[in-house]
């Protein structure tokens, strides 16, 4: 019997060919996304803005939060069922390949943040960017028919769109992106679009007008033995921080749906809680983003060595209770924060334990200490370095198997111990 032909393999011409076509077809979606991300960033970042403002200058708004979470509870009660996982929905999708997002999702969750800000809800943004990005880029690969692998990378590029762009943090987006949907492994087969779609969207959010926070730069700080060993207390105490809060939060959850089985029941007594500290405290500060406080933090020595305490505590009702929103921003005000008190206790510069504090109690709470040291460099200078990643590496492994996502997926432990994964944190937890 004569053996058959060997098959010709192909030229390297043609080899080069069916990659300058992959890479262009990857650059082409990563761009779409990227601007379907960017400007929903951009038209949600100006109403925050707005709402914001009008909350600070008519304070008495804030009475009113236990009826918008009436509101809200009910709205979402009725048509929100298939997406009030939120991010876990996100992550739970690209990993399950799972139904389509619904896009509904987007002007949902943009409406209902909206409204917690306005009313004085302590939130973030950045689950509301990542929502409405990867709804957005979802229905857009279902237009074009994509499935499996190609579905799943393009809905990291949504995610990296829309942190990055609303933050004014592209490169650090397109990390996060990555980052998030597994510990301890990056999905490098969505970089080429996400980080596309995170320069795009971030392009286009400032393109469009919207400005971002500026932050101090952090000094230079000579790294020795000294120092190694202030940053190792710096994180310990970053990683209790974390997990108060983390565990907080899920409490909070657990017992208001153990307890009170209606969502619009859950959220108005949540926001009566919140309006109760509000009055008690006797100060806003503590109230939606947090912002100014955040920039203080940088350079006040004065500031309440409690304050980084309050804001946890009223994020994580807020959150617990189920209001819209996400973490990012109020957990960089913990961090910074906790991050001016920890520098006057151990004698570091006041401007760098803010930027580092600020990154790493996300840093931990996510599982994404790589994102956050490069977006801690983005918001506060090279300088930055290498103090934020030893302690956005240490606190990320002190935290534990714990996070603000629990649909992530692990499939070794934190420092290499073998786990039969992969495994999602939720089960991995589970009494």
């Amino acid at each position: 019997m004569s053996e058959a032909a060997p098959t010709a393999s192909p030229t390297f011409a043609a080899r080069m060919r069916s990659r300058a076509i992959t890479l262009a077809q990857w650059l082409g979606l990563g761009a779409v996304v990227g601007v379907a991300c960017g400007a929903a960033s951009a038209g949600f970042l100006w109403l925050l803005d707005r709402a914001t403002t009008f909350r600070i200058d008519h304070d008495a708004i804030i009475f009113a939060l236990p009826v918008a979470g009436l509101a809200v509870g009910w709205i979402y009660e009725r048509f929100g069922d298939p997406i009030r996982a939120g991010n876990n929905l996100v992550i739970d999708t690209i990993h399950d390949d799972g139904p389509e997002i619904p896009v509904r999702m987007a002007p949902m969750v943009l409406g209902g943040t909206i409204l917690t800000h306005l009313f004085g809800g302590s939130a973030g943004r950045e689950g509301t960017a990542v929502q409405m990005g990867a709804s957005l880029t979802d229905w857009l690969s279902h237009r074009l028919g994509l499935r499996g692998p190609l579905r799943r990378h393009l809905l990291a590029a949504g995610v990296a769109g829309g942190f990055g762009s609303v933050f004014g943090t592209p490169i650090a987006g397109a990390v996060f992106g990555m980052e998030f949907i597994v510990l301890g492994r990056l999905e490098y087969h969505a970089l080429v679009p996400a980080l596309t779609a995170s320069i795009v969207g971030d392009l286009v959010t400032r393109g469009l007008g919207i400005t971002h926070t500026l932050y101090p730069a952090a000094p230079h700080l000579a790294l020795d033995a000294l120092v190694v060993g202030k940053w190792l207390v710096f994180a310990i105490a970053i990683a209790a921080a974390t997990f108060a809060f983390i565990e907080l939060t899920h409490l909070i959850k657990r017992q208001g749906e153990r307890h009170v089985r209606r969502l619009p029941l859950r959220l108005f007594i949540g926001g009566a809680l919140i309006v109760l500290a509000w009055q008690a405290l006797g100060t806003g500060d503590y109230l939606g983003l947090g912002v100014p406080t955040i920039v203080r933090s940088f350079t006040d020595p004065t500031l309440p060595a409690y304050a980084f305490a309050l804001k946890l505590g009223l994020t994580a009702l807020t959150i617990g209770a189920g209001f819209l929103g996400g973490e990012v921003t109020p957990l960089f005000f913990v961090g910074a924060a906790l991050g001016n008190a920890l520098a006057q206790l151990l004698g570091l510069p006041l401007e760098l334990g803010a930027a580092v504090g600020l990154a790493a109690v996300f840093a931990a709470a996510s599982n994404t200490p790589l994102a956050l040291s490069i977006m801690a460099v983005e918001l506060c200078g090279a300088s930055v370095l290498p103090h934020v990643v030893i302690v956005a590496v240490l606190a990320y492994v002190f935290t534990g198997h714990r996070s603000i996502y629990p649909a992530q997926r692990l499939i070794r432990g934190k420092i290499g111990q073998p786990i039969d994964g992969p495994v999602t944190i939720r089960a991995l937890r589970a009494p």
